[in-house]
């Protein structure tokens, strides 16, 4: 138990923020989350407190949508960085194995031995990652982050890419992959890439996913994907931001600290 766990009590309003801040501190400390790790996930906390710490019901249309595409993709695949694998590696292993889908492991800021970590701490969990023996290359991507596996991401139709880099979302589009996203950042250069935007922070859009997994089947995916419209989400995003500052703005009581 961390010192941060023992100071706060739950009831405190930032506790689940804070342990989250916590644990990403203690997998940059084990070498698993990079510096700029730590820099994103302020950003990321950014927009929530903007979004209102909360799924909204843009969010759990993406969330059901995307989960809706993996189950009826030939060879989806959760691209994991250090970020993903400190705050949620269970939650995507529940939801490699109700999708079917393979994880592979691929880092901006790439060394062996970080690879080599997030692999042990997903095997801990019983599952096979793909990544740390790459045999392919993403074209138009010149950046180690072009590494993949053939098995994985190179072949792959559906790719689930949290906490992405938009590069890397671009060069996965122009492959012609299927790219979901979860950023809460809808500005973004991947939120607005992606075919299935989830502008939600990670680990609650990972649950729900993971609730729609065990309801959704093929039969009923087509409706729910036919029905999708990205842009509309990312533009419902944004107005809901815009309204939730407004109404703030004006609202006396809600800024009293």
């Amino acid at each position: 138990m961390s010192n941060l766990s023992i100071m706060i009590p739950k009831s405190h309003p930032r506790y689940h923020s804070l342990m989250k801040r916590e644990k990403l501190i203690e997998y940059f400390e084990r070498g698993i989350v990079a510096t700029a790790g730590l820099i994103a996930h302020g950003r990321g906390e950014t927009f929530d407190y903007l979004l209102g710490e909360r799924t909204t019901k843009f969010a759990l249309e993406a969330e059901r949508a995307a989960v809706a595409k993996m189950i009826t993709a030939k060879n989806p695949v959760i691209s994991v960085n250090g970020n993903v694998t400190a705050l949620a590696a269970k939650e995507v292993v529940k939801l490699s194995r109700l999708t079917n889908a393979k994880i592979e492991v691929n880092l901006f800021y790439r060394t062996e031995e970080r690879i080599k970590k997030i692999v042990k701490e997903f095997e801990k969990y019983g599952v096979k990652i793909l990544g740390d023996k790459p045999d392919a290359l993403i074209p138009r991507l010149e950046h180690k982050r072009a590494l993949c596996t053939t098995e994985g991401i190179y072949s792959s139709d559906v790719v689930l890419v949290p906490l992405e880099d938009g590069d890397r979302a671009q060069a996965l589009k122009k492959m012609g992959k299927f790219v979901i996203t979860i950023d809460l950042n809808p500005l973004s250069r991947t939120a607005r890439a992606a075919d299935i935007t989830i502008v939600d922070e990670l680990t609650r859009a990972l649950r729900n996913m993971i609730e729609f997994s065990r309801v959704i089947t093929k039969e009923n995916s087509e409706k729910i994907l036919s029905n999708y419209r990205n842009r509309e989400i990312l533009s419902r995003a944004l107005t809901h931001i815009k309204e939730r500052l407004e109404k703030l703005a004006t609202d006396s009581q809600a800024l009293r600290v």
